[in-house]
């Protein structure tokens, strides 16, 4: 099997001696364009010059801040991996391990006179597999390489979040999105013939006729379409409590007849079937049930064909590479691949990403921000505790969960206190580059399942520390900032406090949000799912949360795509509840220095500082984008565009307005009664 979370939500390092040449700045105030007035597009005034001096490489589909932060972020990487392939470590080691899977990443002689050979056995063992053992296939493909028709795997119990529950839900679409496969428009059309032409492309690589790899295609389109038929929506799968189902064993064989679901448990996880399990998209898995008995041998082995090949392509010639980028193309407008070395680092970190921040923080990630950073949340945390118990639209008795909630989040910088073991992880360089990949994920999946009848481990992290990123766990109640994102012009030591609280005191305010936005408001303290809202207070907060969307479903993205409201709802009130919230933290951090922000003292380069507050938070979404990306992004990403995230999102915001002169009249100004204001 392969292990997915069936559940997420999700949203630099600083100046080290000797590194000054990698500094990297917050906003710089002759960046802003004079000729786009803030009143008229604030997006625009804060970034088109960054914009023209970052125009798009053929690599990228988009490129912005976060896209600057990554690449400091592998440089710096790829000298620790360089380093250590220098010193020739003994077999065995972390070194060794990284040194070795980075050197099978980088070397394509190798791997393109191997070809598909690494593969070929497995290709056979599903071809030759007889209809008396088509069962035995399923299981030993959910063992060893994917998850077709249906996924399993222990995660936490949304009810009892210190617990392992057994989750059963869907699997995987080839494109993500159940809309690709169901609009008929175009665009949509285009992508779908690029991932046939993709799909038979891999076949023949894999040593098929053009006659089967077409074949091939078409069986795996026609099964994924009558999947993606069942598949929730979008906007559905944001409905946390309606995946909530429990069913005893007996309930789960009795819905689904044709998944030997005794055995799959045993053979698969090498456990005995739980006594009940939490079916997340019941007709989902019923459509998965039906096609498993009705589909022909002949289909079903067409489909694992696929589920094999497509896992394993990454980690084969150069030709299934670059088949993969003639598809991206289509998807996402990017012109030219990734170099190697990127991809050979993301292997490494793929594999051990927490053996790699290890040497990261030791590296480039001082005490001095860990510090920093702990008395910004708690400046933060106070100042949403303040918003809450000043909101006029939530009752008291909410308020109390409310507080008891946010006072229990566990906040966790820079780096984990505990390090991943990794001493049981084998790397052979005798063996491919795919069988030690392969071999990778079956220790990492084996690592996983070893969770199962354990108490969950809260220490864990979900991301590495090398990460530009940050996330909040509903399920932990925790909130999470690697110490890749701790730079600029998220957190830069140097920079004044207005840029850090409208750069990483925004990301804060916008993770703790997500404890109370339309997802995580079902978890209380604890991380359990438990109603801890009044039925007049949830009646408000969905109101409120409503009129949030529909500012952005009236966004044309393009004549034909309109934003989504509903998808992006949950980032969207992360980001409203940020800007507001980080602006009452600096607010307060000022009072305690004496320092009165409207003085010509407090001014910065010429700015009002809260003009740079404003200003640094559209300075983090600065990106070009492709219209590819722009249209595949709507469709896929909770998160709302860039653009998108700063002229909608502060068109609700008093002080923005009055910081900026904005009045009625104005293309930024958005009249009293239409603003939200949700905390």
């Amino acid at each position: 099997m392969r292990t997915k979370a069936l559940l997420a939500l999700a949203l630099a390092a600083a100046a080290v001696p000797g590194m000054a040449q990698e500094h990297l700045k917050s906003l710089d105030g002759k960046g802003l364009d004079p000729n786009i007035s803030p009143k008229e597009d604030f997006y625009g005034h804060v970034n088109s010059k960054w914009m023209k001096n970052h125009p798009l490489s053929p690599e990228y589909s988009r490129y912005g801040q976060f896209n600057i932060l990554n690449d400091s972020s592998n440089n710096r990487v790829q000298r620790l991996v360089m380093g250590l392939a220098a010193t020739n470590p003994a077999k065995g080691t972390n070194a060794y391990k990284i040194a070795n899977i980075y050197e099978l990443a980088m070397d394509s002689v190798r791997r393109n006179r191997e070809g598909a050979a690494p593969i070929k056995a497995d290709l056979a063992k599903i071809e030759n597999t007889k209809p008396e053992d088509m069962e035995n296939l399923l299981i030993w493909i959910h063992r060893n390489y994917g998850s077709p028709f249906f996924n399993a795997a222990p995660q936490e119990d949304l009810g009892n979040s210190n617990i392992y529950a057994m989750y059963v839900g869907s699997t995987g679409l080839g494109l993500g999105d159940r809309d690709y496969y169901l609009l008929k428009d175009k665009k949509h059309k285009d992508i779908l013939n690029a991932y046939d032409k993709l799909i038979q492309t891999d076949m023949k690589l894999a040593g098929y006729s053009a006659k089967d790899a077409k074949r091939i295609a078409k069986n795996v389109i026609k099964i994924e379409t009558l999947l993606a038929d069942s598949t929730w929506t979008r906007e559905q799968s944001r409905n946390i409590p309606a995946m909530y189902n429990i069913r005893t064993m007996a309930q789960l064989q009795e819905m689904y007849p044709n998944i030997p679901w005794n055995r799959w448990f045993k053979e698969t996880m090498n456990i005995d079937a739980p006594e009940t399990v939490i079916v997340t998209e019941i007709n989902t898995v019923k459509q998965a049930d039906k096609l498993i008995k009705t589909l022909s041998d002949r289909e079903k082995k067409d489909y694992y064909l696929w589920e094999y090949v497509s896992g394993a392509a990454p980690y084969l010639s150069d030709d299934f590479a670059n088949a993969s980028f003639e598809f991206n193309k289509v998807m996402s407008g990017v012109q030219q691949q990734r170099p190697r070395w990127k991809k050979a680092l993301g292997a490494v970190e793929g594999v051990m990403g927490e053996g790699i921040g290890q040497l990261y923080v030791e590296k480039y990630f001082p005490e001095s921000s860990k510090e920093y950073m702990l008395q910004l949340v708690e400046n933060l945390r106070n100042a949403l505790g303040k918003h809450i118990i000043n909101l006029s639209w939530m009752s008291d008795d909410t308020k109390v969960q409310a507080m008891k909630k946010l006072n229990a989040f566990t906040v966790k910088i820079g780096y984990p206190d505990k390090w991943k073991d990794y001493s049981l992880l084998e790397i052979d360089p005798a063996l491919s580059y795919y069988e030690n990949m392969h071999n990778a994920a079956m220790w990492a999946q084996d690592r996983y399942l070893e969770k199962w009848g354990k108490p969950v481990d809260k220490s864990e992290w979900g991301m590495t520390p090398q990460t530009i990123n940050a996330y909040y766990s509903p399920l932990a109640n925790e909130i999470v900032f690697p110490a890749g994102i701790l730079q600029a012009p998220f957190f830069d030591p140097e920079a004044s406090d207005a840029e850090n609280y409208g750069g990483i005191g925004v990301v804060i305010g916008h993770e703790m949000t997500h404890g109370f936005d339309d997802q995580g408001c079902n978890f209380d303290a604890k991380g359990n799912m438990v109603n801890w809202w009044t039925p007049e207070d949830a009646e408000k907060f969905q109101k409120l949360t409503q009129g949030l969307a529909d500012q952005f479903n009236e966004i044309e993205i393009f004549p034909d795509l309109k934003a989504n409201g509903a998808y992006t709802l949950g980032e969207n009130i992360a980001d409203h509840g940020g800007l507001r919230v980080a602006y009452t933290a600096w607010l307060d951090s000022q009072k305690k220095k004496g320092v009165d922000i409207t003085s010509e003292e407090a001014k910065i380069d010429g700015l009002d500082p809260t003009q740079v507050f404003y200003m640094n938070y559209a300075n983090l979404w600065a990106n070009n984008i492709r219209d590819e990306e722009k249209r595949r992004l709507t469709m896929a990403d909770p998160h709302s565009l860039g653009v998108n995230r700063v002229n909608v999102s502060l068109r609700n915001i008093d002080p923005f307005f009055k910081a900026f002169g904005i009045k009625a009249g104005d293309k930024m100004f958005r009249p009293e009664s239409e603003r939200i204001t949700i905390w």
